[in-house]
């Protein structure tokens, strides 16, 4: 008990120095053992690495998970995977056979592809990324931090030795007096005194530089992180173009797929026409037919524009144009035409071309 007692003690009252040494300092009282530059260089850019490694980690967990109640690493369904399963019901419910219906197949099994290729992102992502940010804010920085706040009180008790050397010599000086009755006896308790000043000194001064090698050489760590975390930003922006050219080409696909599939619009109206006929005259138009002639289409004299495609596309039949992706064609519309496509002209070829793959340019 009595040594937990004297222990309690000691380091009250070492707790007590540094403060007051602190305190000192900071209203310009004391001296201060300086950092060299390097030193002070390593701390700064240490810092630097820690503050924005910081709101990388936590912009980068935004991006991923926008909910801050859930965790990524628990993300077992996406919510584009929901809303492909929910469509697919709807489909069931209101007639696959239906365009409604087969349409919401086709979209929610789209919507399904997109949201596994984001769960597989955000997992890839997680592990390649945000775990070795965490890891080094957790880890690795914690390590730093502990050292340097034993160093910073290691360096308070150096100083404190230095002020109380300095004390004890000014102290012997003034003993130095021609009196030599009495100062023989007083300057000896006073060199005793400096003495004793000047060996704990000698102590503080070795675990200062022993513990500021320690810090050195965690701070000249960073440099590591640097190219483990530049490692680790590769990866993220690897699975990143994966991911979005994996939705690239589900959308693709689902854009031909629905090219392809009967206008609901054109359908009711050529039913509420009557069998054999239009809902003007009773007669299918020539290009609502199977009679229509690509080359027999010519371009009207006014009303044509050029139009930039915006995505591959490959025909599904000869009266139909492929489109690569960034191509200028000039395009134009026929009388009786379904407004979903538009005849395309590149050069000596022309053919249907879906409007959802164009952007038309004035």
């Amino acid at each position: 008990m009595d040594f937990n007692v004297k222990k309690l003690a000691s380091g009250a009252g070492q707790f007590f120095t540094r403060a007051v040494q602190y305190t000192e300092e900071k209203l310009g009282q004391a001296e201060r053992t300086e950092l060299d530059a390097h030193f002070e260089n390593l701390m700064s850019r240490a810092d630097c690495t820690k503050n924005w490694t910081e709101k990388i980690y936590r912009q980068t967990e935004v991006l991923l998970q926008p909910n801050p109640s859930a965790r990524i690493e628990e993300f077992l369904v996406t919510n584009a995977e929901l809303l492909g399963h929910y469509m697919e019901d709807a489909a069931r419910e209101f007639g696959a056979g239906s365009p409604y219906g087969s349409t919401l197949i086709k979209v929610g099994e789209c919507e399904r592809h997109l949201g596994a290729s984001e769960r597989e992102f955000l997992q890839t992502a997680s592990i390649s990324f945000l775990n070795p940010l965490r890891n080094f804010l957790e880890g690795d920085w914690r390590t730093i931090s502990k050292e340097r706040r034993l160093l910073e009180n290691l360096r308070l008790d150096l100083d404190v030795c230095k002020a109380r050397l300095k004390k004890a010599k000014v102290a012997e000086a003034k003993a130095a007096a021609p009196d030599f009755q009495e100062t023989r006896p007083r300057n000896y308790v006073l060199s005793a005194s400096a003495s004793a000043a000047e060996q704990e000194l000698r102590v503080a001064q070795t675990e200062f530089d022993r513990q500021a090698e320690v810090t050195r050489l965690l701070l000249e760590g960073i440099s590591s992180t640097h190219v483990n975390h530049l490692r680790c930003l590769n990866e993220f922006v690897e699975a990143q173009a994966v991911y979005y050219k994996q939705c690239h080409l589900h959308m693709q696909e689902l854009q031909k797929e629905l090219g392809r599939m009967p206008n609901a619009f054109a359908i009711n109206s050529i039913h509420s026409a009557g069998p054999g006929g239009s809902a003007a005259d009773g007669e299918l138009s020539p290009v609502e037919t199977d009679t229509l002639k690509i080359e027999e289409v010519q371009a009207p004299a006014t009303g044509t524009r050029k139009a930039k495609v915006l995505y591959d596309y490959d025909a599904a039949d000869s009266s139909e144009l492929s489109l690569l992706a960034d191509e200028l064609i000039t395009v134009y519309t026929v009388p009786g035409m379904d407004s979903d496509w538009l005849i395309g002209e590149r050069g000596n070829h022309k053919g249907k071309v879906p409007v959802t793959y164009l952007e038309l340019l004035s």
